[in-house]
């Protein structure tokens, strides 16, 4: 929820905290992690590709899982931590997209390693996902 409230007014927050009425309360239509990964669907171009095995596939899109490092087969484009990528089935059809946790040459070396293997592969872990389930959307 948001409230719109005029600055000006003495003690306005202090008000607003006790139950007094300022302003003009906003209140979303929908829940904020659906309206998250709605943005995540449409509104940011996609970096780079993630190609999947099967395993991951499945984990991804019947059992709303992470996708973790073990799973992925190959890594295309040019992208860095936070940008958008795109996950490939076996079949190289798109089915999700969403916010990688390490940029393209880190992926690449720990593409099929599992999230254990991470820090001695990289000398750090950010992260045990390359893309965490809140931050991807299926397609």
């Amino acid at each position: 929820n948001t409230i719109v409230a005029n600055g000006r007014t003495p003690n306005v927050l202090q008000g607003l905290r006790q139950g007094e009425t300022h302003g003009t309360l906003f209140v979303p239509d929908q829940e904020p992690l659906l309206a998250r990964k709605q943005w995540l669907a449409g509104h940011l171009k996609a970096k780079g590709e993630l190609y999947l095995d099967a395993g991951a596939s499945k984990v991804l899109t019947q059992q709303g899982k992470s996708l973790l490092s073990v799973g992925v087969t190959k890594v295309s484009g040019d992208f860095t931590r936070g940008d958008m990528v795109l996950m490939l089935d076996p079949n190289h059809q798109v089915i999700a997209r969403g916010l990688v946790n390490y940029s393209s040459p880190e992926a690449q070396k720990i593409l099929g390693f599992t999230s254990s293997a991470i820090e001695s592969r990289l000398g750090f872990m950010a992260e045990p996902e390359l893309v965490h389930r809140d931050n991807l959307v299926l397609v």
